[in-house]
């Protein structure tokens, strides 16, 4: 009698934008897909989070609100022969439609990236739009070329208070089907924190509850807990758990909580995670969340990573122990991070200033010719180790790129600038004496 029903999370998959759950930042009010919507004006996205969280449900109801001519198919079974020919449909149903064709590829980053180059001049030549979802992060999983022509629309996990109401919205469905399944609010309340952020585990959870509780009286947390221990796994290493204990634990050593950290370290190692691969995000939050504030971590992290691969696991894990501990603990700082970001800026602002002629090297006629070298000071020459020489290009105008903070060695390092400046003051002041 029930499976006329089930899959859940298909069946209750909303097709109205009124009707979506959750991401209030991307479907709120005077918000991007509410833009789009209303304009019925698509651009090539890419809808990135976690699973469960709406990404492929978002997509579709944007090509439905939009009116626009679709297809569809998955990066895990379609080849390039089926993406050649897609492209050449796409050219005639913009003929027909007056439209281009939307391509809505789910997990797009199973896409090598010959496959993903097959999308580019399409996507740039504006033939098709290319709706794409992925768990995994763009900017290491999809082409730099294709990326810079997508916009990525970032999902986050459900909030507890939206699972509960997609929980009543199910258990009602259910009812309407004559099937009556009550839950105790202490068994409400553990498949809310079960699901943890993802609606798809949540209606998947409730769908072997309405199938093997007996319906005689209200399920209680003990059968709740029962049935995840035996009908569940734990652990999926292939994007959903890890994407969001590997975010979990880098939060954690973000805000310096080292019981959490710890926490989240070992709820992953017991789960089977490779231990490689939390020691390579571990070497990121060394330059992301602590940079120069202790260049130890950096040794750390880089020691236990050797260590792991000398000795292996079990006996290796105590390394991962050790570098989440000193990183939870050390001192903390974002600078080399956002400096990042403002180089990136500016080296595009200015790609095109050409190298001052006084730190080029004379090293043929032609370079010399044009005056290279010329005025050149070698900073090891005067007493001071440095000059006024301009290696920065004419036309430039931004300083102060790196800013530390006044955490651990990053306060050396502000007090090393701040020598510099002073020395470079008094030669300057020197000079018009």
């Amino acid at each position: 009698m029930t499976n006329g029903f089930f899959p859940l999370a298909d069946r209750l998959r909303p097709e109205r934008l009124a009707d979506f759950e959750g991401q209030e930042h991307l479907t709120g009010r005077q918000k991007i897909i509410q833009a789009l919507v209303q304009s019925k004006n698509l651009t090539s996205m890419i809808f990135w989070g976690p699973p469960g969280t709406g990404k492929t449900t978002l997509a579709r109801i944007l090509v439905r609100e939009t009116a626009y001519p679709s297809a569809e198919f998955s990066a895990t079974v379609a080849g390039i022969g089926e993406i050649k020919k897609m492209m050449a449909k796409s050219l005639a149903a913009r003929k027909v439609h007056g439209k281009p064709l939307v391509l809505f590829v789910d997990e797009i980053h199973h896409f090598n990236r010959n496959i993903q180059d097959a999308f580019l001049p399409y996507v740039e030549r504006g033939d098709i739009i290319l709706l794409g979802t992925t768990t995994e992060n763009p900017a290491f999983k999809i082409n730099r070329a294709l990326l810079s022509r997508l916009k990525i629309l970032e999902l986050f996990s459900l909030q507890a208070e939206q699972l509960r109401r997609i929980l009543s919205r199910a258990l009602a469905f259910i009812a309407t089907h004559g099937v009556d399944l009550h839950l105790t609010p202490a068994a409400e309340d553990l498949v809310i924190v079960y699901s943890n952020g993802d609606s798809r585990r949540l209606l998947n959870l409730l769908e072997i509850l309405t199938q093997t509780a007996d319906h005689q009286e209200a399920v209680g947390e003990t059968f709740v807990l029962d049935v995840i221990q035996n009908k569940v796994a734990g652990y999926d290493r292939t994007g959903d758990d890890r994407y969001q204990l590997i975010s979990a634990l880098h939060k954690s050593v973000r805000n310096s909580d080292v019981d959490a950290a710890l926490f989240w370290l070992y709820r992953m190692l017991e789960g089977g995670e490779d231990p490689l691969y939390i020691l390579r995000r571990l070497l990121r939050m060394t330059v992301e969340d602590i940079g120069l504030a202790d260049p130890d971590a950096l040794r750390i992290c880089l020691n236990a990573k050797q260590g792991y691969e000398f000795l292996g696991s079990p006996e290796g894990d105590l390394f991962l122990t050790e570098a989440v501990v000193y990183l939870a603990a050390a001192p903390k700082s974002n600078s080399l991070y956002l400096t990042d970001a403002r180089m990136k800026k500016l080296a595009e602002k200015y790609r095109m200033l050409p190298v001052p002629l006084q730190i080029i090297n004379p090293d043929n006629f032609i370079a010399a010719g044009k005056g290279a070298g010329k005025d050149y000071v070698y900073a090891h020459d005067l007493p001071e180790k440095t000059s006024l020489l301009q290696t920065l290009p004419n036309g430039m105008k931004e300083r102060g790129f790196f800013e530390p903070n006044d955490m651990g060695f990053e306060k050396n390092i502000r007090q090393r600038l701040a020598f510099w400046q002073k020395v470079k003051a008094g030669l300057a002041a020197k000079k018009e004496d």
